[in-house]
């Protein structure tokens, strides 16, 4: 008989699985999913990259002033709203982008309206504590890199605010899905095991906390956990694996097209935000390849703070090719996926899965 897994301390809240859900952009990680893992003893995390632009109304009515940040916000609120009508005492979380635009508002809408934890990831959060000041139960976890981006951001936030992170994401960018980091290689420097060893020294020695790290990448299974929590985790972020779930808030053409590829349908390519991305092969990462110059490079909502696409007309508009994704046109769009998909077809409830996972 397996033995339970340990909960999972984050700030003042105790998880009782070691398992947060990870961000999925455009919706594919809604109100829905966030919910169903929050009612089954996980951190249940809703995206909130392009929440405006997916909900039509909001955006419509907000695009002839441009006001791109108040469709965002708007939408944000209405999926938390939702994910709390569903699930009165889990808990949530919101991922934000630090290299989207108005973000640090965006974190004041996630606490406002009742989330329990902010994520960040694309960029180092340096201000975030300032904005989320009088809120001070609302744990704030950001995703680093390195060594050397935890110690910046930590150091940082200890001087100018005198917090420290409640937890940090650690991506394992060998395994994975959308944006890895640029340096991130197949040799053993950047393998898990020697991040999460480097993290935890490092922190011990300069920090002297005990930060929680969260490892990300390549959850498929409850040995897998296993296996970054011997590493010396605190917990797991799990992607990939929840698409394939009723719950989950993408169209069912997305979660058929995860459940029928394969190991070898993955790929990497560029992103606008200049970073390589692992996502499944389609038509439209097949023209990205060859670099055909029919891909569509319009920006659709200035929602980045440095983009290939608006800034040099290069690559694609993210915004758009994650949405059309998400919203069933799954060969026109761009899939991010983890390199562990193929391991199942068959989609089930979160709660069944969330028992597989930690029994």
């Amino acid at each position: 008989m397996l033995q339970s897994l340990p909960p999972l301390q984050i700030g003042q809240y105790q998880i009782r699985y070691p398992i947060v859900q990870g961000a999925m952009a455009v919706r594919v990680s809604g109100a829905k999913l966030a919910a169903a893992v929050a009612n089954a003893g996980g951190v249940g995390v809703i995206s909130a990259f392009g929440l405006g632009y997916y909900y039509s109304d909001y955006w419509n009515s907000c695009r002839k002033s441009q006001q791109w940040l108040e469709a965002n916000r708007l939408a944000l609120t209405d999926e938390l709203y939702q994910a709390r009508q569903l699930s009165p005492r889990g808990i949530l979380g919101v991922n934000l982008l630090v290299a989207t635009r108005g973000y640090l508002q965006l974190a004041q809408t996630a606490v406002s309206e009742g989330a329990n934890i902010i994520f960040t990831g694309a960029g180092l959060p340096l201000e975030l504590p300032e904005y989320t000041a009088h809120a001070p139960d609302v744990a704030l976890v950001p995703a680093v890199a390195s060594v050397e981006a935890a110690l910046t951001l930590c150091q940082t936030w200890k001087q100018r605010y005198n917090r420290l992170p409640d937890a940090l994401i650690v991506e394992n960018c060998q395994l994975a899905g959308g944006h890895i980091g640029t340096q991130c290689q197949e040799t053993s420097d950047f393998s898990i095991a020697t991040v999460l060893h480097q993290l935890r020294t490092v922190l011990n020695w300069e920090v002297g906390v005990k930060i929680p790290l969260i490892a990300a990448g390549g959850v498929w299974q409850r040995s897998d956990i296993e296996r970054y929590l011997a590493m010396g985790a605190s917990g797991v972020q799990v992607g990939t694996r929840f698409i394939a779930t009723p719950e989950c808030d993408a169209d069912p053409a997305y979660k058929a097209f995860h459940g029928a590829a394969q190991a070898a349908d993955v790929e990497i390519v560029l992103s606008p935000v200049g970073k390589p991305a692992r996502v499944l092969k389609n038509e439209f990462s097949r023209r990205l390849v060859k670099g055909l110059s029919q891909t569509e490079k319009r920006c659709v909502a200035n929602c980045l703070t440095a983009c290939l696409c608006r800034d040099r007309g290069q690559t694609y508009c993210l915004l758009q090719a994650l949405t059309k994704a998400s919203q069933g046109d799954v060969e026109q769009g761009l899939v991010f996926s983890g390199a562990n998909v193929g391991r199942t077809s068959t989609i089930i409830p979160v709660e069944e899965l969330m028992q597989e996972l930690a029994g």
